[in-house]
């Protein structure tokens, strides 16, 4: 596993558009179809990540406490399937249903949206307003599987009620961390 940062790169980019397959359903999706008019946020994930997995529980909640007030949650696994098998559609579904993962978790086979986004990680943060102008490219929060600190999403919570406030973005914001996303 080799330890990578969320890219800096400016805020402000439009979400490149996509359509991908959702394993659960067999079907392929689109941003269009899935973004909020209020927010959205993309995470870069996958099946087997220690980083993810420890903070899978959180971000479910996250998910699920949102949800209500119409922010939308999009999950992409970019990773090579030949190198890692454990992150294939089918351990996909597994991992949708051992987690009760309550939004699209979409398979970038081909790799392009993980390179359009600039992901370079997983999880790899970034929300987006209703304009789908990117606002916030961070971590969850602080936590990882080496600390103590707490797992409670406040960086990434902290960023949506902003939102729903109509409150400035925190200027800090501070990458995400995990492994890297592993390329064909």
């Amino acid at each position: 596993m080799a330890l990578t940062e969320t890219t800096d790169i400016p805020l402000g980019f439009i979400a490149p558009s996509f359509e991908l397959l959702n394993p659960l359903t067999n079907k392929k999706e689109k941003l269009n179809d899935l973004k909020s008019k209020v927010a959205t946020v993309i995470v870069f994930m996958c099946n087997h990540c220690p980083y993810v997995i420890h903070i899978l529980d959180e971000l479910v909640k996250i998910a699920n406490d949102y949800f209500s007030k119409e922010i939308t949650f999009i999950g992409i696994n970019s990773n090579n399937i030949i190198s890692h098998p454990q992150d294939s559609p089918e351990n996909m579904v597994k991992l949708i249903k051992e987690y009760n993962i309550p939004f699209s978790y979409l398979f970038d086979e081909n790799q392009e949206i993980a390179k359009a986004y600039d992901a370079a990680c997983t999880p790899d943060f970034s929300v987006f307003d209703a304009q789908m102008k990117c606002l916030y490219r961070g971590q969850m929060d602080s936590s990882r599987p080496s600390n103590n600190l707490p797992n409670n999403g406040e960086d990434l919570r902290k960023v949506l009620e902003n939102i729903l406030n109509n409150k400035p973005i925190p200027e800090l914001q501070i990458p995400s961390i995990g492994c890297n996303i592993k390329w064909k």
